[in-house]
């Protein structure tokens, strides 16, 4: 599974860094997740990590 950034992003960078496998980037207006790296961190840590640094709950499932 993958996760994706919805619209309420605000781009405030904290989930950039937190990511294990580099899949978060610079988007249009706000960040995205290359759902081909997106792991939900699976193999590193417990809970996807972006989701928990995540301000605005901006980071959900991927819509399938």
């Amino acid at each position: 599974m993958a996760l994706q950034i919805i619209d309420d992003c605000i781009t405030c960078d904290v989930c950039i860094p937190e990511c294990p496998n580099e899949a978060i980037s610079a988007g249009g207006e706000y960040f995205v997740i290359d759902a081909g790296k997106c792991t939900e961190c699976e193999g590193h840590y417990d809970t996807p990590q972006c989701k928990e640094v995540c301000p605005v709950d901006a980071i959900v499932p991927l819509a399938a």
